[in-house]
């Protein structure tokens, strides 16, 4: 017993001396996480596997690299300095990256393969280049003038691209421009994705190739009754008045339109979407054959969803399938078509949670692929030949994710065969054929190790090992690393609330420790996952908090029973989940119930503010970072997909957004938010002043120059981070100053 005690005393003493994070070095390169990839492909020729890597002298700046599968060579196929020396965007190149959350990046931030596997089309700073995977250096200029979103047809004989709001291709045959659309300017934009579609439905396209080369849909959409908000934009040595065409709950959309056009006659003709002018073209797509178009159309109130098939000929149309739901249909992009017209493969939530269902062409259901109680996350290859459709899922867990394989004939559609083994989290990138995939795994003791396989999951070979031994970046400090904890809690209608806790250094469970709470709370969004990653949660450990994370109910990748319990009331459910964990760990002998602290950033930074003026008894401080505080304030298709508008339900306007309770709120707060903010504008933190200037209500705010929603950059957001842990070490940890 006495070598064990002096055992443990001895590993006390060690980690106690370990090297510790500093926020210098969580905002200084290289990466502690090693040397990351992002965008990954497998070349359709199955080659080649490549992928955007950060330089060692900046991670923030992506060169193109190649892993070649047949002599096993890793090398930079692309460096984005010689293409491009010193970037300058456009002011829409600017917004899209927003948009993508793309901000703080530089270089090459997409790239796509051409069809044969021999050529890949790179933009960069406004500018496409046509470079040949066997002779990378002899990198073609074929385009310029602020080019946005460029493709290779599916057939490989154009490249396409938007410029100046109009869709142009290139033909490759003879180096020749042409310009499909002529009326793009001023509220016309034709090939691009409106604002709520960015930045709400995923959608980082408006154009669709067929697969044949023959036609292109894409949306044209008018943003003339879209009501202009006169924002300032503040910069250190300027102010822009910007003029933003900005729908808020309740104001009307773009007007949009579903046009074909032909690359080789420019003949463009009209999709008609229906009587009703008033509803969001979420997708489009195109058959195998080519000779239908698929456009899913969903209501204004989100209630319902149809996917719609054109016959490309005559243009004739058929509605496939019908989703309702009492609450919202979510979109997807688990569309995936058979070959010979044979069928499709749709996702739906139908049942409770989302499922995989295989139709033929006329929309008569065949049989369903997936069912039980569990869901997939989405598809990530068909596999056609084998028969069988890949999918990611936490089946097996919900704070995990994993790969699976699945008959496509429906006999293993809840017996699903698991293709990835570490628990933890695993992204899966497949090549076209499913031969091949790339499978980039993390867990919260594990930086990101990616690796290629076979489609039963046996090894190939290490893309990036990234072994976390003394060279890498993070070795160093990986004996001051703390292990999460996870665990679940009931919310007062029973249902299971996942969390994670990390205990601070040199735990000692007869001690009382604060607590650095750390919220998101909102839809679309898993806060407590198995993965590696958050190192400011790491670093509050080590600065003496108790870090804690829960998902309330109304986060992501749960049943509707979990996700709908917010609707119509935005913060009601979420705020009352998070003081249950509070409760809880008020009630744990470690935790200083008196020095609880949140963070939350966005939706995150509205919680924040909910909490504090709905518990300001069981909170004792709050930093909320760009907030909503008004929810007429923030988006169409976000906001009315769970609130309504503000006419249908104006008590939920009320009671959701954060006025309403503000007399409650009476803890210390640090409001933060970037003065160019175009997605949760600026007026939601003046207003927010105002409201507590009118209270008397004493608080701390730091506002950032020029910075949008993500403060973006790595001096703002090490300013941001070391603001945060100043605020809770003033009011958690008093004796630290």
């Amino acid at each position: 017993m006495r070598f064990i005690l002096c055992f443990l005393a001895l590993l006390a003493g060690a980690h106690a001396s370990a090297e510790k994070l500093t926020l210098d070095r969580l905002h200084a390169d290289p990466s502690l996480s090693g040397p990351g990839v992002r965008s990954l492909r497998v070349s359709p020729d199955g080659a080649r596997v490549t992928f955007l890597r950060g330089r060692d002298d900046n991670q923030f700046q992506l060169d193109l690299w190649e892993y070649n599968l047949q002599d096993k060579t890793t090398h930079r196929l692309v460096d984005s300095k010689t293409l491009v020396p010193d970037e300058q965007l456009s002011d829409a190149e600017k917004a899209r990256r927003e948009r993508e959350r793309t901000a703080s990046l530089k270089g090459i931030l997409s790239y796509s393969w051409s069809p044969d596997g021999k050529q890949l089309l790179v933009p960069i700073a406004g500018k496409l280049y046509l470079i040949d995977a066997g002779k990378p250096d002899a990198a073609r200029l074929v385009a310029s003038g602020n080019v946005l979103d460029p493709k290779i047809s599916p057939k490989g004989r154009y490249v396409s691209f938007v410029r100046d709001q109009n869709l142009v291709v290139l033909d490759l045959t003879t180096g020749k421009e042409k310009q499909l659309t002529t009326d793009g300017q001023g509220t016309i934009h034709n090939g691009e994705a409106e604002f709520v579609a960015q930045e709400e439905m995923s959608q980082t396209s408006g154009y669709y190739w067929a697969p044949d080369d023959s036609a292109i849909a894409y949306k044209r959409y008018d943003e003339a009754p879209v009501p202009v908000v006169r924002r300032f934009e503040i910069f250190a040595d300027r102010t822009d008045v910007v003029e933003q065409r900005y729908p808020a709950a309740g104001d009307p959309n773009v007007l949009v339109q579903l046009k074909i056009v032909s690359p080789v006659s420019g003949e463009i003709r009209n999709v008609d979407l229906g009587a009703n002018a008033d509803i969001y073209l979420v997708r489009a797509d195109w058959s195998g054959n080519a000779k239908a178009l698929l456009f899913q159309r969903q209501s204004r109130d989100q209630k319902k969803l149809e996917l719609v098939s054109v016959d490309a000929a005559t243009l004739a149309q058929k509605v496939l399938i019908t989703e309702t739901s009492p609450t919202w249909v979510s979109i997807f992009d688990d569309l995936r078509f058979l070959a010979n017209d044979k069928g499709f493969i749709w996702s739906s939530e139908r049942s409770g949670r989302k499922h995989l269902y295989l139709y033929d062409m006329q929309g008569k259901l065949q049989h369903a692929i997936t069912k039980g109680d569990w869901g997939i996350d989405r598809v990530l290859a068909l596999d056609e030949k084998g028969g069988r459709v890949f999918v990611q899922s936490n089946r097996d867990a919900v704070i995990d994710s994993q790969t699976y394989a699945l008959k496509l004939d429906g006999s293993t559609a809840d017996k699903p065969q698991r293709i990835t083994q570490g628990d933890g989290w695993h992204d899966s990138a497949f090549a076209r054929n499913g031969e091949v995939f790339v499978d980039t795994y993390s867990d919260p003791d594990t930086p990101p190790q990616v690796s290629i396989r076979r489609p039963d999951g046996a090894m190939i070979s290490w893309l990036e090992h990234n072994e976390l031994n003394a060279s890498h970046p993070y070795g160093k400090y990986l004996d001051a690393h703390l292990h999460t904890e996870y665990g679940t809690l009931k919310a007062k209608d029973g249902q299971t609330l996942y969390y994670s806790m990390i205990k601070p250094s040199g735990f000692d469970a007869s001690k009382k420790y604060p607590v650095y709470l750390s919220t998101y709370g909102g839809p679309h969004s898993q806060h407590v996952a198995r993965r590696w990653g958050n190192f400011f949660d790491q670093y509050m450990a080590q600065q003496g908090f108790v870090v804690w994370r829960l998902d309330n109910r109304g986060s992501s990748r749960r049943e509707r029973v979990f996700t709908d319990a917010n609707y119509h009331n935005l913060g009601k459910v979420e705020v009352e989940d998070q003081i249950t964990g509070i409760e809880w760990l008020g009630k744990q002998s470690f935790v200083d119930a008196k020095r609880v602290g949140v963070f939350g950033w966005s939706y995150g930074g509205f919680m924040t503010l909910r909490l504090l003026a709905e518990a300001s008894d069981k909170i004792a401080m709050g930093v909320s970072v760009a907030p909503v505080t008004d929810w007429s304030l923030y988006d169409t298709h976000y906001t009315e997909q769970f609130m309504g508008t503000p006419k249908e339900n104006a008590a939920g306007y009320a009671s959701g957004g954060v006025y309403s309770h503000l007399d409650g709120l009476k803890s210390p707060l640090l409001l933060m938010h970037g003065m160019a903010d175009d997605n949760v504008l600026f007026t939601n933190t003046t207003r927010m002043i105002d409201a507590l200037v009118q209270r008397n209500v004493h608080f701390e705010l730091m506002t950032y120059p020029g910075a949008k929603h993500g403060i973006s950059g790595r001096a703002p957001q090490r300013h941001v981070y070391g603001n945060i842990e100043a605020f809770f070490k003033k009011n958690l940890m008093p004796e630290t100053k």
